[in-house]
């Protein structure tokens, strides 16, 4: 790692992770319009302003815990801090900041339990997903948990509380990013290898067990995403297109599974998984504010 240097606004802005950091915010946003509250715009723009700032915070939280392993893979050597443009120390502070600015934000201007789930998204992927990386097999799975709390962020900020509705959106988002990181981490296994991650798309050299993994949990994503319709909280609208989506990554998962060509069944199976969820999670809430 070279000394740092001054950093930019770029820098900074790229240690938040944007793109990671706008899916937390946009499935917070989810729940929020799921719940169907009355419209209150002062509520609205701290939630967003209190989730962007979290979501952020823990991204350079993140990379500062990270920085050593980053360093040493292809595709992460260039973040900020391996690279050199900012200082570990800044992207500490910076991030404590931020994450203290949003639950202070969610839990006096919007709504208690609303920065509970905050901190529970912090805690769960620093304390517990981070490190679980460096050590546990199911790693993922971890992380799945902590990436399916953001939408119950919003229920709780719109209904005040949790209802089934907040708690299938959880299930969505747990079973979806399974299929997705796996694409993503068959794809950059020999990075991981590199570092000594035991994740499974490492220890399963054949990819059987990964791909296998992946139907599974496409499988149960397909399952939580008809519940709404089952249980009347949306329409056979929504249904349908939950359907037709559903089928379309479980047959992408399905074309994972044989050994030939994996590699582009990976790549595709994560353009899938990218194009499945805002339009899966799309529907639902156009379904919720329209039909209900």
């Amino acid at each position: 790692m070279t000394a740092p240097a001054s950093a930019s606004f770029r820098d900074y802005l790229e240690l938040t992770k944007p793109r990671l950091s706008l899916l937390s915010v946009l499935t917070t946003l989810v729940g929020y319009f799921a719940a169907r509250p009355a419209w209150d715009g002062i509520r609205f723009t701290l939630l967003l302003a209190g989730t962007s700032l979290a979501a952020g915070g823990v991204a350079a939280l993140n990379q500062w815990m990270e920085h050593e392993t980053d360093a040493r893979m292809a595709r992460t050597a260039g973040r900020p801090i391996p690279a050199g443009k900012v200082p570990p120390g800044s992207a500490f502070v910076l991030g404590w900041l931020m994450c203290a600015a949003a639950f202070f934000i969610l839990f006096l201007k919007v709504n208690r339990l609303a920065a509970v789930f905050m901190l529970l998204t912090a805690v769960s992927y620093l304390a517990w997903y981070t490190p679980a990386k460096r050590w546990s097999a199911w790693s993922t799975e971890i992380g799945a948990v902590a990436g399916a709390f953001p939408p119950l962020i919003g229920w709780s900020a719109g209904e005040g509380r949790v209802s089934a509705l907040g708690w299938i959106l959880f299930g969505v988002l747990y079973f979806w990013q399974i299929p997705h990181f796996m694409a993503v981490a068959w794809t950059y296994r020999r990075d991981y290898s590199a570092v000594d991650f035991p994740m499974l798309p490492v220890r399963d050299e054949s990819g059987r067990k990964v791909a296998a993994w992946s139907l599974i949990n496409t499988v149960g994503l397909l399952a939580v995403s008809l519940l709404p319709s089952w249980m009347g909280l949306a329409t056979w609208a929504y249904g349908g297109a939950a359907a037709l989506l559903g089928a379309w990554f479980l047959w992408r998962a399905g074309c994972f599974l044989p050994a030939e060509g994996r590699d582009q069944s990976a790549r595709k199976l994560f353009l899938t998984s990218i194009a499945y969820l805002p339009l899966a999670l799309g529907a639902l809430v156009a379904d919720r504010l329209l039909f209900r």
